[in-house]
């Protein structure tokens, strides 16, 4: 049995290591992430790591991890930001609010597949221009969700969460551990 982590997120890398497990192989799926029309956020994650999953190339007794993280503001979807115009534009709409980040995992073993999806709640404080710009400039922006990663420069920008951090970060511990289990890969086993 192999574990085959279907995403190239260093961030889901470091997170898996935290339960001492190192895939066997990374293979991050090539879908089309588009919402559909009027697809609100919850759905949309728990489709994303639905179908990344049933992507992933693997032989039936490999256990494939994949999931999703998406930022919700109200029933709208931040995405990654195409460029630094529209991250600002995000981050100016998080300015001062909450909103939530959801992570959705699923583990496939041959034709079963577990889920699950995990929501927290986080406060952006009031972002002032030059905080947007001095983190705009240091393009840790790029390739996340919402425009930020928690972990990364913009925690400085985070006073509150509630929920889950490692689902914020991109892979709910907790659960994650939970899904591996039930799909047969043991955890915490001795080397």
């Amino acid at each position: 049995m192999k574990l085959i982590l279907g995403s190239g997120s260093p961030r889901r890398l470091e997170l898996l290591a935290q339960l001492g497990l190192e895939p066997d192989d990374i293979r991050p799926p090539d879908i089309d992430e588009t919402p559909h029309k009027g697809e609100l956020p919850r759905p949309y994650c728990a489709r994303m790591a639905r179908e990344k999953a049933q992507a992933v190339q693997a032989d039936a007794s490999d256990v494939v991890l994949c999931a999703d993280t998406t930022v919700a503001l109200g029933r709208r979807i931040l995405g990654k930001p195409a460029d630094a115009g529209e991250a600002a534009r995000f981050l100016y709409a998080m300015s001062g609010r909450r909103h939530r980040v959801i992570t959705a995992v699923a583990v496939r073993r041959g034709d079963r597949l577990w889920e699950r999806d995990v929501v927290t709640t986080v406060k952006m404080k009031q972002l002032s221009d030059d905080e947007v710009n001095g983190y705009l400039a240091t393009n840790d922006w790029q390739g996340k969700a919402g425009a930020y990663g928690i972990q990364g420069p913009a925690g400085a920008l985070i006073p509150w969460i509630q929920g889950s951090y490692t689902a914020v970060v991109g892979l709910p511990v907790a659960e994650t551990a939970a899904l591996l289990q039930a799909a047969g890969l043991p955890i915490w086993r001795a080397a």
